[in-house]
């Protein structure tokens, strides 16, 4: 029998699950969608996915993958999937892949987005998705020091632990922050991030911006090149993955959806 190669789109509320992916006995975004396709689908394999997203850690735009014998077409495999996936999960897109394909290895960059919420007051509606912070910061010289982040260098210093890592250097696209009514917004493209990483970079952003710093300390802490120079390790409900790009679009990614076949 045939198998297709299907990619989805897919965002989710991190707050429960202990990161993406499976571990045994806890609750995992990849355990969840296992599950799902398993009800739709029958045999297939392992649900793969483009960046593993950390406990607590949100997406818009988690690109994941996986082979099935099913027959369907992508609209059946988007509300199938939607029926069997818990609230909190959510298949936003679906396509077919040419066998070439590989999720991680092919996706030029990952996006990322951290709320903060800059405000004398808590708000219960942001509680899940952004840091409360009510000192007022800086947010001119938080900028300043994003800039000192694009291009290629080694962020040994923003990683917590370099023990599972072979290399340390990445190439940041883009590093900015954005003010939106009381929301401070951190926006960060690279080609992938080392763990702990864009956390790690908020909280000596924060540092920053609260006055404890000055941006020529944030350029000697990225230049150290020391593991857990960085930080504090900002929580993980702000974070979220907002895009995985691709050298062209998913939709061109080369395979042939059933409902195309029989049209």
């Amino acid at each position: 029998m045939s198998l297709t190669r299907f990619v989805l789109v897919v965002e989710y509320n991190g707050t429960r699950y202990h990161g993406f992916q499976w571990q045994a006995g806890l609750p995992t975004v990849q355990g969840e969608l296992e599950r799902a396709v398993g009800e739709l689908c029958g045999r297939s394999s392992r649900v793969i996915s483009a960046s593993r997203t950390d406990a607590g850690v949100h997406a818009k735009g988690q690109v994941v993958t996986f082979w099935t014998e099913a027959v369907m077409s992508t609209m059946t495999m988007v509300k199938g999937m939607n029926h069997y996936l818990p609230g909190d999960v959510a298949v936003r897109a679906a396509y077919t892949a040419d066998d070439g394909f590989r999720v991680r290895r092919d996706a030029l960059s990952r996006e990322y987005c951290y709320h903060i919420l800059n405000s004398p007051t808590r708000s219960p509606f942001s509680e899940m998705f952004a840091l409360f912070m009510p000192r007022t910061l800086d947010i001119e010289t938080m900028r300043q020091a994003c800039q000192t982040m694009v291009g290629e260098h080694d962020f040994a210093s923003f990683a917590t632990s370099v023990d599972d890592v072979d290399n340390t250097t990445r190439c940041m696209y883009e590093a900015n922050i954005e003010k939106r009514d009381e929301f401070i917004v951190l926006y960060v493209m690279a080609n992938s991030f080392i763990r702990h990483q864009v956390r790690n970079t908020v909280g000596l952003l924060i540092r920053l911006g609260l006055g404890k710093l000055e941006v020529e300390d944030f350029r000697h802490v990225m230049e150290e090149r020391q593991p857990g120079l960085a930080g504090p390790t900002a929580p993980a409900k702000g974070l979220c993955l907002t895009r995985v790009n691709y050298d062209r679009p998913l939709d061109q990614m080369g395979g042939t959806s059933p409902d195309e076949v029989s049209g």
